[in-house]
């Protein structure tokens, strides 16, 4: 391999100079040997541009070094693996820049599973792109999206693509250990930070309903952090079980209790929770959630916050559903905060809205 070979002590001044000017050969390494630095570079480089550099290198270090020295020899220098940086590194030839680089926009990463969104004009290079995301991502298995979010289980259809079919995996987020089946249950860890911001606004001593809890991220995170009482509902009885399963392996505050309970939401409202009052609801389930909201204002304590979540444009149009039931049941909203969590398309968010409820005396 082609290299310039200087004294030990110039090396790194050496090898500044050659990395600034990019002609550094990343596939061997910088080797020592009898009081010598032999830096690889590039073989294919134009001799005048070789030489201006060598020039830059001797009119930077023999000022300070008279007896600097400096030679080009070919030497054997130790292999480097090759680890690519970027997923248009791996898919040079088999996609554009540009279409490489907007898969980065569709990567959703649980635990040790990476589920992609691929367009349908490069299907046919999924395989290619599946491989690709092993090796960025390091995780063990690749699925394909196949179908939206669907029925009233949420779940979706997942081609597997690359790796270990194994559809099982632990997810890991704000010190919370999440299990779940990809295939089986709905889990976004895009709501992560959100999950955490509503856990820092909940109080010790709150009894919570969450509407739409899944495998209970939204629980289990504010579990951890403080001492609450939370019943959580979903009609996927796969996500149950592994609700009451994360509820065991996580480590809850003192005092916290977690209720499992399947069954369509409404349903159990007006059954097991009938009459029944809480400081807190989470209604994350965006698409649906504005039917419910005569249930989750119906069963709110008097001063109690509702975490409302919907796709929209804005807020404007989720506060005033809020309003509008909230005066059919003759109580007032007060709007305590409003986000936008996600962007779902180019025009619709995934929005947040807080409202504390009031009787009106």
């Amino acid at each position: 391999m082609l290299t310039i070979k200087i004294p030990v002590r110039n090396l790194e001044d050496t090898r500044q100079i050659v990395v600034k000017n990019k002609i550094l050969n990343l596939d061997g390494k910088i080797k020592v040997e009898n009081g010598f630095g032999f830096v690889p570079i590039d073989e294919n480089l134009e001799e005048d541009i070789l030489n201006e550099i060598i020039d830059e290198i001797k009119e930077t270090i023999m000022p300070k070094n008279p007896e600097f020295t400096l030679e080009l020899v070919n030497t054997d220098v130790e292999e480097l693996k090759h680890h690519p940086r970027s997923m248009a590194e791996l898919l040079e030839g088999k996609l554009t820049e540009e279409e490489a680089e907007n898969l980065k926009t569709s990567f959703d990463i649980i635990g040790d599973v990476v589920i992609l969104e691929i367009p349908e004009e490069i299907q046919e290079h999924k395989a290619e792109i599946g491989n690709a995301a092993l090796t960025i991502t390091k995780r063990n298995a690749v699925y394909m999206k196949k179908s939206a979010i669907q029925g009233v289980t949420r779940t979706r259809e997942l081609e597997f693509i690359a790796g270990e079919d194994n559809s099982i995996t632990t997810h890991k987020e704000h010190g919370a250990r999440l299990k779940l089946d990809v295939k089986k249950v709905y889990f976004s860890p895009r709501l992560a930070t959100e999950r955490k911001r509503v856990s820092d606004s909940t109080k010790d001593g709150e009894e919570i309903l969450d509407m739409f809890a899944g495998i209970g991220p939204f629980p289990i995170v504010i579990g951890r952090n403080n001492s609450v009482k939370i019943t959580a509902v979903d009609i996927n009885d796969v996500a149950i079980e592994y609700l009451k399963e994360n509820a065991r392996r996580n480590k809850l505050k003192e005092g916290t209790e977690i209720t499992a309970i399947c069954g369509d939401t409404r349903v159990v409202c007006q059954n097991e929770l009938k009459d029944k009052k809480f400081d807190r609801l989470i209604m994350n389930l965006p698409g649906l959630a504005p039917e419910f909201l005569d249930v989750a204002i119906e069963h709110v304590k008097d001063g109690g916050i509702i975490n409302y979540y919907e796709f929209s444009d804005g807020f404007s149009k989720g506060i005033a559903k809020i309003q509008n039931e909230a005066k059919k049941q003759n109580k007032t909203v007060e709007i305590l905060n409003t986000r936008k969590v996600k962007n779902v398309s180019p025009r619709e968010w995934h929005v947040a809205i807080d409202a504390k409820i009031s009787d009106i005396n």
